[in-house]
């Protein structure tokens, strides 16, 4: 049995939470370059807390993604998460950071999901594929930044829940913004 049939049966089991939205029309699975026009929506719908993104930039990005994966309902993509392993050529200075410090890695970088799908678990379930794939991969660290100036209370707690500390904090956008840089252990 393939790592991908794996991590996709793992995602299945992950996708059972008590739900209206919880039905087999549901999955996980890799982004597809015909993804890329439903991710760069939902990505537009939440800049305000992820960053803007461009399709070139996307198009640019997803290959060097250690993670690039959807989750669909009913057809429609419905949520969305980008991840990079150490050692890509990638400019971020949150990434920079983790690379500069963990030798072995997987950043997420974004997550976003559809207004429609809110409060339906499906961050829960593209967390959990992540984490899936960090143990299959044998890759210590999940890591990722959270926005604490201005405050972004919902992610905070998000990732408080999922058991991620804080390894350090930063000051980006020309100093406008600060984050806390989050890393849950998953030896």
């Amino acid at each position: 049995m393939g790592v991908s049939h794996i991590t996709h049966r793992i995602s299945e089991v992950a996708l059972v939470p008590a739900s209206p939205l919880a039905s087999p029309a549901r999955s996980i699975r890799d982004a597809g370059d015909h993804d890329l026009a439903a991710v760069l929506a939902l990505n537009s719908d939440w800049e305000h807390v992820t960053s803007p993104l461009a399709h070139a930039d996307l198009a640019r990005m997803a290959p060097k993604a250690a993670l690039f994966r959807v989750v669909e309902v009913q057809g429609e993509v419905a949520a969305f998460l980008l991840a990079f392993g150490p050692g890509v050529d990638y400019d971020s200075v949150n990434y920079r950071w983790f690379d500069e410090r963990y030798e072995r890695f997987l950043y997420i970088d974004r997550v976003a999901v559809g207004s429609a799908f809110q409060r339906a678990g499906l961050g829960d379930a593209l967390y959990a594929d992540a984490i899936s794939y960090a143990r299959e991969h044998a890759v210590p660290h999940v890591v990722c930044e959270v926005d604490v100036e201005p405050v972004n209370v919902a992610s905070i707690a998000f990732h408080d829940k999922l058991g991620f500390r804080e390894v350090g904090t930063q000051r980006v956008a020309g100093g406008t913004k600060a984050v806390s840089l989050r890393e849950l252990s998953v030896e």
